[in-house]
């Protein structure tokens, strides 16, 4: 062997590790190792990544994406004031002179399960439009009917409507006992222990529902008349001057 290369071999055999860094990430110390090849001070941070639990597409929110898994917590949703049903929805037909128009016709009750009922309508291309017209007219032709302490009739009480005729009368303990959109209403206005009964043929939801709230007028608070009886409150007495 010449005298070069006893020098390269002794060279190689002395390599060492020349210098040792210390990082902090997410309170986790990696060591690094700086040799004469790379390839060793990767292997040695892959190695303390994958142990410290630091892995590609993750940071320090946690999650993918950086998604914040400890956020604001939501705020809670007001409940409404009056609860709604949808009683039909209907495809209606409009025939113009460049062809046909297509809308969609929403029926709905909405009430607050205490008295208080109203029924409407709305059209529009969208259902989502036409059920905020319906709820808008529910609000508008509200009615305030007259409960008995157990929450149901004082007596007797019928209408019709077109071909819609419908009875209502009260049951002691019987429950609700009701069909077709007769039990919807009946059931938002807060009615218990009721029967309601149809002596007409018609399925049209619409008119019995339109029969059932025509009843319900009759036992409605009038516009003159309060809910809750009124305080009065004494006028004051002025002194004559003498």
């Amino acid at each position: 062997m010449t005298e070069e290369t006893m020098e390269k071999t002794t060279t190689q055999e002395e390599i060492v590790p020349t210098a040792v860094s210390t990082e902090t990430v997410t309170d986790t110390v990696i060591a690094t190792e700086t040799v004469a090849t790379g390839n060793v001070a990767v292997a040695v941070e892959k190695e303390e990544r994958r142990v410290s639990g630091i892995r590609g597409g993750q940071n320090n929110r946690g999650g993918k994406g950086g998604r914040q898994q400890g956020g604001r917590p939501r705020a809670p949703r007001e409940k409404p004031e009056f609860d709604s049903k949808t009683i039909s929805i209907r495809r209606v037909t409009r025939v113009v002179s460049g062809g046909r128009r297509f809308t969609l016709s929403v029926a709905l009750v909405a009430g607050d399960r205490n008295g208080r009922i109203g029924l409407g309508t709305g059209k529009a291309l969208d259902t989502q439009v036409a059920i905020e017209k319906a709820l808008k007219a529910a609000k508008r032709n509200m009615i305030h009917v007259k409960l008995s302490k157990t929450k149901s009739l004082s007596h007797d009480i019928d209408a019709k409507f077109k071909s819609s005729e419908v009875m209502i009368m009260p049951n002691k303990g019987r429950g609700l006992i009701a069909g077709s959109s007769a039990r919807t209403i009946l059931s938002l206005a807060g009615l218990n222990d009721v029967t309601a009964k149809f002596y007409s043929g018609t399925k049209n939801k619409l008119n019995n529902a339109r029969a059932t709230m025509k009843a319900l007028e009759q036992i409605a608070y009038r516009y003159d008349e309060a809910p809750v009886a009124a305080t009065k409150i004494p006028a004051p007495v002025i002194a004559e001057e003498k």
